[in-house]
């Protein structure tokens, strides 16, 4: 790989060996995929790899916890939407905790 440039992979081959666009990696699609992996170990969403909702409190929180560890690290250094897209994830999220929690 060439010193400075980004490995970003935009097609996947399927199994059938027909090729799929993957999305472009940008800071809103990684906060995203983190949701998403919280909303999962929440029980909030089926696993996709299952097709079952399990909790896993202790994963999820720690999900929970890097993605406010980002929203603190990159405090005032987000374009706006990136900012209240964290501000509300987090929102989100934790009252997701909450409900799981019981």
């Amino acid at each position: 790989m060439a010193k400075g440039k980004d490995f970003i992979m935009k097609e996947s081959s399927s199994p059938a060996g027909t090729s799929k666009k993957l999305p472009g990696v940008d800071f809103s699609t990684f906060i995203l995929s983190l949701y998403s992996s919280a909303l999962v170990q929440l029980g909030e969403i089926e696993d996709p790899s299952t097709g079952r909702k399990d909790i896993n409190l202790d994963v999820a929180k720690q999900t929970v916890d890097i993605i406010i560890m980002l929203e603190k690290k990159t405090r005032n250094n987000l374009e706006d939407d990136e900012a209240n897209l964290m501000k509300s994830l987090v929102h989100e999220l934790r009252m997701a905790y909450v409900r799981a929690k019981g």
